[in-house]
């Protein structure tokens, strides 16, 4: 349903939100996340000009998040490099449909629950569920928690 250009955006985004103050060079972040790294840097790219993300060079530089997990939802992060687009006439051009028909109305109406079930949701929250599963880990919660307690 979103394109992979969304997809990937939130993948680096919640890996990035995970480690405040850190920097994530590219080439790791890819591997991380796995993001071919070519395509990365023009989701990299496409956040630093939205604001979502800053990137240094040269050395202990790379990407890191601008925008605190609390204040960035996932329709910010998805319509900084893939806008949901609503349907607001007809696709087909057809002159006498001069508002949408049935079926595009009813398309339109899911993509604006889409939008407000998107917009609910920050990063942190995704950082802070209660579930066993980490996103982007292969690790669950509980037996990270018992590992770190060895």
């Amino acid at each position: 349903m979103l394109p992979k250009t969304a997809e990937y955006a939130l993948r680096a985004i919640i890996w990035l939100a995970g480690r405040p103050g850190h920097r994530e060079a590219a080439g790791p972040l890819a591997e991380r996340t796995k993001i071919p790294r070519r395509y990365l840097h023009k989701v990299l790219q496409a956040m630093v000009q939205g604001g979502l993300v800053e990137s240094q060079s040269g050395p202990g530089g790379g990407y890191s998040l601008c925008v605190p997990p609390e204040e960035l939802t996932i329709l910010a992060v998805v319509n900084t490099v893939a806008p949901l687009e609503r349907i607001r006439h007809c696709p087909l051009g057809l002159p006498s449909h001069t508002r949408l028909c049935p079926l595009h109305k009813e398309l339109d109406r899911v993509y604006a629950e889409i939008e407000k079930a998107f917009g609910r949701v920050t990063v942190a929250e995704l950082l802070n569920s209660t579930s066993t599963i980490i996103p982007l880990c292969d690790v669950a919660r509980s037996t990270r928690a018992a590992s770190r307690s060895r």
